[in-house]
């Protein structure tokens, strides 16, 4: 009888136990997610702490700049009150630094040493204080602050939790791309791509110009790349691979004036976005060959490409024909003031230069033994040529093919194959692999998923991804600029299935481009991803559910 009542105590105290570990628990649990709400931003920043304070924003909180920053910071102030009047619909004073409250300080501050991307980030019951070593930091600090602040507008002060975050990049190249051949897409929404790659701290916009099925920039020594070879007769209807194929009889086409390209230039670099143009060369060309037959090997009449896949037409190797790409290039450097231009080679078709008897001499006369060291030769007077310019090229990891133009970075897409072999020669590399970082990939298995080309690339891969391959050494990895995710159109023919195929992976992106290694955490990004999708639908974005249940 006695057994049977000491039982009975031990088991309810073992049950009272189990009931207050689960309550401390619990709490600790709501702490954490109340932590990580406070610093719920991504990319996740290199380090940050919680303060117990609250920071009220109100209509009459000033903007604090010192009059020696102001020349530098103007656009920063234009940035953080646009976000301001997002939040609780006013504009605030802009003044001197005074140790009167409340204000928001954007300093330039030399002895940081975080970077010139680099920002620190406070928020006290006085003051936010946004500080960087140049003004890229304070853009990336107040982007920072754009998530902290809550997505919804309101009338009146809200309360801002106390949090200090020191901040940099791990990367120099965080790149974005899109084609605009296969899909054309108009300035305004150019405009908001690139306001969607600065939320997600992403500064290099690859902007895919010219292919097979458009060409897209106005060139004004040669009207008729845009009179002719910026239109198709009609468009592919459904997948590539669907027999019969169909089409859907209707013209289609565009492209962007110079005056148009300066002004998203400048609205880009008012971003901190450099725009790497991207000109096909030697292959991918024959929307420039229907404009001027003469620059193809046959010489032949060629309709602009309406179907997708990869096209026979490539550039003859005449001088006539350098002298063009030259003068298209003198145009598009003139129009693009960044370090890189990106000339494709990729998926450049040789038989045409294989079948030319004329080639064939050619190639014989300099010395060369097949197409693939005639593609490199082709690449490297084109590398002469934008040196002169004071430019870099770029290309695609095909241009490795036949040996590397000594000025050339790769951009490697078949796998890191291409990458870790440029990168060990002392190139300099952006990693974009297919199997992590083609957006054109369907991103869920579900049978309502929009046509796409193929694949699958769902978010949690994407994050995984990291862009530096262990076989390279501390050297070798010194030439991994960065990683770009890219966005092909042939299945996006309106922005809404843009921003359906890059959200929200493009968040995915930008950590793995931002954040180290260490601090990333997959559970707790997927708790991140949750708040930021909040914004994604305050600003109307079409992103993808996929990834985010649970």
């Amino acid at each position: 009888m006695n057994n049977g009542a000491d039982i009975l105590k031990r088991l309810i105290l073992l049950i009272l136990a189990c009931i207050l570990i689960y309550s401390c628990t619990r709490k600790g649990e709501t702490a954490m997610n109340n932590q990580t709400d406070i610093i719920s931003v991504i990319p996740l920043p290199d380090s940050s702490r919680e303060i117990n304070v609250v920071f009220y924003l109100e209509n009459h909180t000033r903007i604090c700049i010192k009059p020696e920053d102001r020349p530098f910071l103007e656009g920063m102030v234009k940035f953080l009150n646009g976000l301001v009047i997002n939040t609780i619909s006013a504009r605030l004073e802009v003044s001197d630094v005074t140790g009167n409250d409340p204000q928001i300080i954007l300093l330039l501050n030399n002895e940081l040493d975080l970077g010139k991307e680099g920002y620190h980030l406070m928020i006290d019951k006085k003051q936010i204080l946004i500080e960087g070593e140049t003004e890229k930091g304070i853009f990336y600090g107040i982007q920072t602050l754009r998530q902290i602040l809550p997505a919804e507008k309101s009338q009146s002060a809200i309360e801002i939790s106390g949090v200090e975050i020191f901040d940099h990049p791990r990367f120099s190249w965080r790149g974005l791309h899109l084609d605009v051949s296969r899909h054309f897409m108009p300035v305004d929404f150019i405009k908001k791509y690139l306001d969607y790659m600065a939320m997600h701290k992403l500064n290099m916009f690859h902007w895919h110009l010219t292919d097979d099925q458009g060409w897209r920039i106005e060139i004004k020594k040669y009207p008729k790349l845009t009179k002719i070879g910026a239109w198709r007769n009609e468009t592919l209807v459904g997948h590539f691979e669907d027999q019969p194929q169909q089409f859907d009889g209707n013209r289609y086409g565009g492209y962007y004036t110079q005056q148009e390209i300066r002004e998203i230039v400048q609205y880009a670099g008012e971003r901190c976005i450099t725009i790497v143009p991207e000109i096909e060369l030697p292959g991918h060309a024959q929307a420039a060959i229907a404009a001027y037959p003469e620059l193809g090997v046959t010489g032949e009449p060629v309709e602009v490409r309406k179907i997708w896949g990869i096209s026979p037409y490539i550039f003859n190797i005449e001088e006539s024909s350098f002298e063009f790409i030259k003068n298209v290039l003198a145009e598009v450097t003139s129009l693009f003031p960044g370090e890189f231009v990106h000339i494709g080679g990729d998926e450049a078709v040789k038989d045409q230069w294989a079948e030319s008897v004329r080639i064939q001499q050619k190639m014989k006369a300099l010395g060369i033994r097949d197409e693939h060291g005639l593609q490199s030769w082709f690449i490297q007077r084109i590398d002469s040529f934008l040196a002169s310019r004071g430019k870099r090229l770029i290309g695609w990891d095909e241009i490795l093919e036949g040996g590397l133009a000594p000025n050339a970075a790769v951009m490697s897409w078949r796998g890191e194959e291409g990458g870790i072999q440029a990168a060990k020669a002392g190139h300099d590399v952006v990693m974009t692999p297919t199997e992590y970082c083609y957006f054109d990939y369907y991103q869920a298995e579900n049978q309502n998923e929009p046509l796409a080309i193929g694949g699958f690339l769902p978010l949690a891969k994407v994050y995984g991804y990291n862009p530096v391959p262990a076989s390279l050494n501390e050297e070798e990895t010194s030439h991994i600029l960065g990683v770009q995710a890219n966005v092909w159109t042939e299945y996006m023919a309106t922005p809404e299935q843009v921003e359906y195929m890059v959200f929200p992976r493009i968040a995915a992106l930008s950590e793995i481009a931002w954040t180290s290694p260490e601090r990333k955490s997959w559970p707790g990004f997927r708790q991140r991803i949750k708040k930021l999708a909040m914004l994604y639908k305050s600003e109307g974005i079409n992103y993808s559910r996929t990834g985010l249940e649970n």
